[in-house]
C-alpha cells in the first residue's frame, strides 16, 4: 500500500480546514482498499456506503442537507452509528451524482465529520449533468498504480525497495543488485501495477493467473463504458480505449483512430478518457523556459495508457514474449520502457501544479526531432531520453541540447549509473554547430529518485535555476 497516500489521509484528517476529499484515479487502483486500510490503522469508525449498490440515496443527497444524509445512512443494512470518531466513506460516488453537488454542504454546514469519496469516470457522469465539481470546498488525492517500488515491497522484495528508496548519487550499485533488479524490472512490465495483479502474482508466482486479472480488469473498464458513458458512443470509446493502448508514445492523429468519426467527437472522448486517468497526455511544448506550460501547442500530443501491464494485455503480449525480448530492442523498439518512465513521471508530479507531461517535437521537410520528456526540477528545463545505445544515436537530444542549452540531460536505459561528456556537431538550419553537454545515464528501475539525483548534480555542479518566462 502507498504509505506516502495513508499519510496524506491522516495530515488531511487532522487537519484546521479540512474538506470533504475526492480520491480521483482509474477503477482497480485500490482507492477503497487505501481508504479502508486507513480507518483500521487509526481505529475510525468507517460509514462504508458503495453508492452503485444504494441508487434510492439519490434523492436523499438531493436535499444537500448533511444530517438528514448521515441519518439515513445509518439505517442502512449493516451500517454503524455515526459518532466522533465516525468517517463517512461515499464508494462509487459516480452511481449517485447528486452526491457531488451535496459536498459542498458537509463542508459549509457540518465541517467537522470528515467526508471521503471516491469514484471512477466522474467526468463521464459530469459531462452528461448540468452540475459542476464544488469548487474550493472539496480536497483532491489523486491514485495510480502501484510504482515499481511498491511494486518490490508487494512481491517480497523489500529489501530491492528499500534501497531504491533510499538511493543516493554516490553510491554504487552491486551489479548482483543490477541484474536482480533488471530482472524483476521485466517482470513489471508485464504484471504492472494493478493492485490486484500485483496481489496474484505474489501469493502464486503465475504470469498465467495475472493475465486473467488483466482481462478482467480490462473488460470492466469495457462495462463501465456502458453504464457511464452516456450520450456517447459506445463502440467508439472501446475503440479509442483500445487504440491507446496499442499507439503509446506516438503523435495523436484522429484520421489514424477512426476515418468515420469527426476529429472534434474523437478528441472529446480522449479528453474525458485522459480526466478520467485512464490514459494520460504528453503535450508538445516549444520548451523556451519554464513554466514549459506556458508554451503547450496543445493540439499536439502523444498519449500513454493507465499501466504498463494493462497496456501490454490489449496488445496481446504474453510473457513468454516479454521475457524474451532482446534488451536494446525492448527500450528502443516498442512503448513498453516509454510507457513505464511516463507512468513513474505522472505519479512524481501527481500533486504538482504543473502535473501536465511535456515533450518536445521539431517536425521539419528534412529531418524531425523528437524527445520522449521535458521536465522543470528545481527551476531548471531537465529533458529525457529513453533510449539503449552509443551516445552518438541521441540525435534528437543533441539538437535539443544545441537549441535549448538546457544544464545537462537525463538518459535512462539498462546500464549502471554514469555521466558523460558529450561533445558533437549538430545542423542547425544551415550552420554546424558545437554542442557540448553532460548527460546523466541511469537505469530504468531509478526512475522514482529522479528529483533526488538531479538536485544532488545540480548542486555538484553549481547550477542556479533558470529564470521563469513569466
Amino acid at each position: 500500500m502507498k504509505r506516502e497516500q495513508l499519510q496524506f489521509l491522516y495530515d488531511w484528517l487532522n487537519g484546521n480546514s479540512r474538506k470533504p476529499l475526492i480520491i480521483r484515479g482509474a477503477r482497480q487502483v485500490g482507492k477503497s482498499t487505501l481508504v479502508e486500510l486507513f480507518a483500521k490503522e487509526n481505529k475510525i469508525t468507517l460509514l462504508n456506503v458503495n453508492l452503485e449498490r444504494h441508487p434510492e440515496l439519490s434523492s436523499i443527497f438531493s436535499g444537500k442537507n448533511p444530517t438528514e444524509i448521515i441519518q439515513h445512512i445509518e439505517f442502512l443494512p449493516d451500517m454503524g452509528q455515526a459518532n466522533k470518531k465516525s468517517l463517512l466513506f461515499l464508494d462509487e460516488i459516480q452511481a449517485v451524482p447528486e452526491a457531488i453537488p451535496a459536498l459542498r454542504y458537509f463542508y459549509e454546514d457540518n465541517p467537522e465529520f470528515p467526508v471521503i469519496c471516491a469514484g471512477s469516470l466522474l467526468e463521464f457522469v459530469l459531462s452528461d449533468h448540468s452540475f459542476s465539481m464544488p469548487v474550493g470546498r472539496i480536497q483532491y488525492l489523486h491514485m495510480g498504480p502501484m510504482t515499481f517500488t511498491e511494486f518490490l515491497g508487494a512481491v517480497g522484495e523489500e529489501k530491492l525497495s528499500t534501497f531504491i528508496r533510499n538511493y543516493t548519487p554516490d553510491q554504487k550499485i552491486n551489479e548482483l543488485v543490477h541484474n536482480r533488479l533488471s530482472s524483476l524490472l521485466r517482470s513489471y512490465y508485464y504484471i504492472g501495477g494493478m493492485p490486484e495483479a500485483v496481489s496474484v502474482f505474489a501469493d502464486s508466482q503465475s504470469y498465467k493467473n495475472v493475465s486473467k486479472v488483466h482481462n478482467s480488469i480490462i473488460e470492466t473498464y469495457q462495462e463501465d463504458f456502458s453504464k457511464y458513458a452516456g450520450s456517447r458512443n459506445l463502440y467508439r470509446m472501446r475503440n479509442v480505449f483500445n487504440f491507446v493502448a496499442r499507439n503509446v508514445g506516438k503523435k495523436i492523429k484522429y484520421s489514424n483512430i477512426s476515418s468515420r468519426d469527426q476529429s472534434g467527437t474523437l478528441k472529446k472522448d480522449l479528453d474525458l478518457l485522459a480526466m478520467a486517468r485512464i490514459i494520460g497526455k504528453v503535450t508538445h511544448s516549444h520548451c523556451t523556459g519554464l513554466p514549459l506550460q506556458a508554451d503547450l501547442v496543445e493540439k499536439v500530443y502523444k498519449t500513454l495508457f493507465l499501466d504498463v501491464g494493462l497496456m501490454n494485455a490489449v496488445c496481446g503480449l504474453n510473457w513468454r514474449t516479454v521475457s524474451q525480448m532482446d534488451d536494446i530492442k525492448l527500450i528502443n523498439e516498442g512503448a513498453i520502457a516509454e510507457q513505464f518512465i511516463g507512468q513513474h513521471l505522472q505519479h512524481l508530479l501527481a500533486d504538482s501544479p504543473n502535473r501536465d507531461l511535456i515533450y518536445w517535437l521539431r517536425e521539419g521537410r528534412s529531418s524531425n526531432a523528437e524527445l520522449d520528456y521535458v521536465i522543470g526540477i528545481a527551476g531548471n528545463i531537465i529533458p529525457i531520453e529513453v533510449k539503449s545505445g552509443a551516445t552518438g544515436k541521441l540525435k534528437s537530444l543533441h539538437q535539443f541540447m544545441g537549441q535549448k542549452k538546457a544544464p545537462f540531460a537525463v538518459r535512462f536505459d539498462l546500464s549502471l549509473p554514469s555521466v558523460h561528456q558529450i561533445d558533437t556537431i549538430i545542423n542547425i538550419g544551415k550552420k554546424r554547430s558545437n554542442v557540448y553537454y553532460s548527460l546523466i545515464s541511469l537505469p530504468l528501475y531509478l526512475i522514482e529518485r529522479l528529483e533526488i539525483i538531479v538536485e544532488d548534480y545540480l548542486e555538484r555542479s553549481n547550477i542556479t535555476a533558470m529564470r521563469p518566462i513569466w
